[in-house]
């Protein structure tokens, strides 16, 4: 059964979790982890959302994000 829409709002906070499949290893090396930050940067200003905090682990990442739109499945 799918999950329900995610109702999104304007100036909203979101814990945003993403784990690789079946726990898997998701960033093998620092390079790995360097093109992710580069790739969160322009996505952050591409769509005008706020990063407070983040955690990366090899096999998941946290992402505590505001949007002033709302823009979150875009963003992402």
């Amino acid at each position: 059964m799918a999950r329900p829409l995610r109702i999104e709002y304007p100036h909203a906070f979101y814990h945003v979790i993403s784990r690789g499949n079946e726990g898997r290893v998701i960033f093998k090396g620092a390079s790995d982890y360097g093109l992710f930050f580069k790739t969160l940067e322009d996505a952050c200003s591409y769509y005008g959302v706020f990063l407070h905090t983040y955690c990366l682990m090899p096999n998941h990442i946290h992402l505590l994000a505001e949007t002033p739109e709302p823009n979150l499945s875009l963003f992402m």
